[in-house]
Formats: C-alpha cells, structure tokens, sequence
C-alpha cells in the first residue's frame, strides 16, 4: 500500500525510514507547509512532495497516510485524510485530549477508513511474552504494576521549537509527549485504571508552561495499585532505561526498554527458557531515546505500520485502533487533572 506523510520535521523523516524498510508499504509521497523541508525530504527518500495539502490527498495512488505533526495538530489533517477516504496512522499522542480524538474516530467510523495510533513500543518481542504471561495468569493476583520514565531533555530541546512544552500543541510535558508509551504500555498490561492521584512540576527547565516531572498513584480496575513516574529532568551520561514493573503474588517481571531485568516466576515453564536465552538484559546500556529522541530506533515503528497494512487487508481491526490509542490520553489527562486540584483523586 502507497504511504503519504503529513509533515516535514524530524517525526516525517522517521516515519520515512520506517516505511522504507516495511513489507507491504511503499513510500509514496510528502506534505508540509515549507517547500525547503518536503524537498529536503524527497531528496533524501524519493516520492512525491507537496505543499497543498488537498492536492496530496487527491493523488488517486495515495492509500495511507501518516501523521507526524505536532500532537496538537493531528485533528485537522486527520478529519481531512478521512473526508478524502484515506487510511491514517497518527504518531503518539492521537491527540491532547480525549474529546479531540473522539472527533477522529468519528470521522474515520463515517468515512469508513482505519484510524490507528502509533505506540511501537508494543511491537517488540519482549512485550509479545510479557502480553502473554499476563494472558496465561502467570502473575497470580496482580498487586503492583508501576512505569518509571527518567529520562533527561535539554532546554535547547524545548527551546528548538516554539511549539514545545505548550499545553496547545503539545498537550503536556513529560507525561504526553515522552512517557505516554510507557503509560501504553502499563495499560495493554495491567488493565483499566479507575482512579489517579498525581503532582506534577516544572523544575529543570524554564520558558514552558509543562511539566518536565510527574508522579501518580493509581487504582487499577483489578484491585492492583501502581506509579507512574515521568520526567524529563533527570540527568545522565548514557540515559535511564524506561522500565514497566508488573509483580503479582506467584511473579514478576521488570522490562527495561526491550529487554527484561527481571523475569521470575513461582511457577517455571518453557516460555521462561525462551526469555531467558533471548530477551534478558545484559550491561546496562543506553536508555532508548532517554537522552537524544533521535537515537531511537525505527524497527518497532516498521512493526507498528506493518500490522495496520494487513488489519486494513484482512478487514479487520489492527492491534493500536483509535479507542485503544485513547486510552493513555484519557489516563495522562486525568493525570493532569489530579495535579492541578493539589492531587485530589480522579476518577476513570
């Protein structure tokens, strides 16, 4: 299938990548508002480049497009895509508020096409069997299920866009833009969650109205209690791993990016000899993306866009649908909400 990408910044040239390097996609063509970044990135990937964004929905050959625009900025272009009958794949967040992406799957129900979200975090090995052991009842009675984020951005970072660390185009800090994979990821796991009380803080950096540190406590639909922690404000040479814990009265298990730092169960069985010839973590190494957002790999991203080709083939829905993909949102916005009643408890 044909992809367009709408946008021109650094997320458009991932997105890129990822495509190029994908079964069952085809890079097809570029929109952006500056004529020097699409032909920037036309150079470097080949396709077509536009500048009006009718013009590129209108191609005939165009079958999917994804959104790589700041994450306030996802809902015009994605309410465009559908009225042009075009699939979208739209990078984390589907957008700031859960009332926003509501408009999008609307849109997508009426117009008959896929909306799908981006959180490639789901999409490597090590979450196939942390997903399953779940499945399998391995955990026992859930207690524990917790996602620490201590990762470390710059000021130049925030200071490199005037887009970055507003509540209108980013919709938050380190909660929206850096740890909601994380919060994907504890949620795919663990479950709904019925109740938060969260802090937030803005304490490393200057010049943004976000949060660069967050901290919540949470209920989980079933009975089990967790944190989330996320921050960008926490300094290190080679960057922290972002880690989610999940533990349970017969295991536990603690993943660290991709790979796991701990894998223990009351119970053995043979997926536990498979994790731990293949998926256990060695050295501490380089946190992903925890110091540099460029030094992010792009093969779960490739995952990710393939799994929606074959969902849109088979007519079926893919793994990160538009009400799947609120679901962090919703969470991190209750977050916010907590934070901002001095911590009061927020209901789900």
């Amino acid at each position: 299938m044909k992809f367009g990408i709408i946008g021109a910044g650094m997320i458009a040239n991932f997105h890129a990548r990822a495509i190029k390097a994908m079964e069952g996609g085809e890079l097809h063509s570029f929109y952006g508002r500056r004529a020097d970044a699409v032909e920037a990135l036309v150079k470097e990937h080949g396709g077509k480049g536009y500048t009006d964004l009718d013009a590129f929905l209108s191609d005939p050959e165009l079958e999917i497009v994804t959104i790589a625009t700041p994450s306030g900025a996802h809902l015009e272009p994605a309410l465009a895509a559908a009225k042009a009958g075009k699939h979208i794949i739209c990078e984390k967040p589907l957008e700031i508020t859960p009332e926003r992406i509501d408009q999008m799957i609307s849109a997508c129900e009426q117009a008959g096409v896929t909306l799908a979200g981006i959180f490639n975090r789901r999409f490597c090995a090590a979450m196939e069997h942390f997903k399953q052991a779940i499945k399998e009842g391995r955990f026992g009675t859930l207690t524990m299920c917790d996602a620490y984020v201590k990762w470390w951005r710059t000021q130049a970072y925030y200071d490199s866009g005037a887009w970055r660390g507003t509540w209108a185009l980013d919709g938050g800090g380190a909660l929206m833009n850096q740890s909601i994979h994380l919060v994907d990821q504890l949620l795919y796991l663990a479950g709904d969650v019925t109740a938060v009380s969260a802090y937030t803080a803005c304490l490393a950096h200057t010049g943004i109205e976000v949060e660069d540190t967050a901290v919540a406590i949470l209920e989980f639909k079933n009975g089990a209690r967790g944190v989330i922690q996320g921050s960008t404000a926490c300094w290190s040479s080679t960057g922290h791993p972002a880690e989610i814990q999940i533990c349970g009265d017969k295991g536990s298990a603690f993943l660290a990016d991709e790979r796991f730092r701990v894998w223990d169960f009351a119970e053995s069985t043979a997926q536990d000899d498979v994790v731990r010839a293949e998926l256990m973590q060695g050295a501490v190494g380089k946190g992903l993306g925890a110091n540099d957002p460029k030094a992010i790999n792009f093969e779960s991203h490739t995952r990710n866009f393939e799994d929606v080709v074959r969902a849109i083939q088979a007519g079926v829905t893919p793994r990160v649908d538009g009400h799947e993909a609120r679901r962090a949102v919703a969470l991190i916005c209750a977050i916010y909400e907590s934070a901002r009643n001095g911590g009061a408890k927020v209901s789900l």
